[in-house]
């Protein structure tokens, strides 16, 4: 029996399954878990729980792919969000696995998406085209990957374009930039917008520009629980003016940011919105605020208004892609 562990790295979770590659080329899923990342010094220590706690299959598992959430070079990552340090040639060797290999998460993320049906259409003017296509995906951090097809298979080119900086293009986004210019010292990239941290960046912008008045209770539950989490479920459902304007800016911005990627990709096979966050706020991207910054390019928004654009609510697509990667490594 041929098993293949495969894992997605996160900044806030890790999730690692077992999985059988049965004679159809389909994965049978054994086991699953998930563990909060930072709970560990490192992710060997973490790989060595799940491990133990499933010895059985685990000692049959002949090839493992990881999703990592950070740049692979020469099967090394050190991860953007934690400070772990990844080599594949490490774990191969600690836990006895012949072959190990590591993806990008957006990578990961692509090869999911490949095996997915169902998606959430957020562009009313989309024409359906083949043709290689990109994801974005904002959860603790924002990642992008673009996909093409050489005819007979798929090859992704994975990319840090998360980190490029942030350009405003309204006067409210003048001030964002110079707000948080000042609060990091320097360089603005878009990943400080969009991503977890980023609703709580854009909240303190508003409060500081006294945007609306501040709500003392939600002040208050923002101090008892996640502050991010507090901020986008009060935006999404209107509950408090400062709240509700962070939800439009980020819903805005991440429909900038996505049509920067359909101008540098042009995806005509179309652009997926993935991550934790998209399935969480999804009523908010189609609200029509993401398609507006989407569209929001000038001379050249003509070519890029029919890309097809799909909200991707699998949140386990960067563990499936990376599964299907391993099997295919047998």
């Amino acid at each position: 029996m041929s098993l293949i562990l495969a894992g997605d790295i996160g900044g806030t979770k890790t999730l690692l399954a077992i999985f059988k590659s049965q004679n159809n080329g389909k994965l049978e899923e054994l086991c699953k878990k998930s563990y909060p990342s930072n709970s560990y010094t490192n992710f060997n220590s973490l790989l060595k729980n799940f491990i133990s706690e499933h010895s059985s299959l685990a000692d049959k598992v002949i090839t493992a792919t990881f999703g990592v959430a950070g740049p692979v070079l020469d099967q090394r990552c050190m991860t953007t969000k934690l400070p772990w340090i990844i080599n594949a040639i490490e774990i191969s060797n600690e836990f006895q696995i012949p072959n190990v290999h590591l993806l990008n998460d957006l990578e990961a993320t692509a090869y999911g998406i490949l095996t997915l049906n169902h998606f959430h259409s957020l562009n009313p003017n989309a024409q359906e085209k083949s043709g290689h296509f990109s994801v974005i995906a904002a959860g603790t951090g924002l990642g992008e990957v673009t996909v093409f097809f050489d005819g007979r298979e798929y090859h992704t080119m994975p990319s840090e374009g998360g980190h490029c900086d942030f350009a405003p293009q309204t006067p409210l986004e003048d001030q964002l930039i110079a707000f948080l210019r000042n609060r990091f010292k320097g360089h603005v990239s878009m990943d400080r917008i969009l991503s977890g941290d980023g609703f709580g960046n854009l909240y303190d912008f508003l409060k500081s520009i006294n945007f609306a008045p501040v709500n003392p209770p939600l002040e208050e539950r923002m101090k008892q629980e996640d502050r991010n989490a507090v901020i986008s479920h009060a935006g999404l459902h209107n509950e408090d003016p400062l709240c509700t304007e962070v939800m439009k800016l980020f819903c805005r911005i991440y429909g900038a940011e996505a049509g920067n990627l359909a101008l540098k990709a042009l995806p005509f096979g179309g652009i997926y919105i993935a991550g934790g966050i998209a399935k969480k706020i999804r009523p908010a991207l189609e609200s029509g605020i993401f398609m507006e910054g989407f569209l929001d390019k000038g001379r050249l928004s003509h070519s890029i208004e029919h890309i097809p654009i799909r909200l991707v609510d699998n949140e386990e697509a960067p563990l499936l892609g990376a599964a299907n990667f391993a099997s295919k490594q047998i």
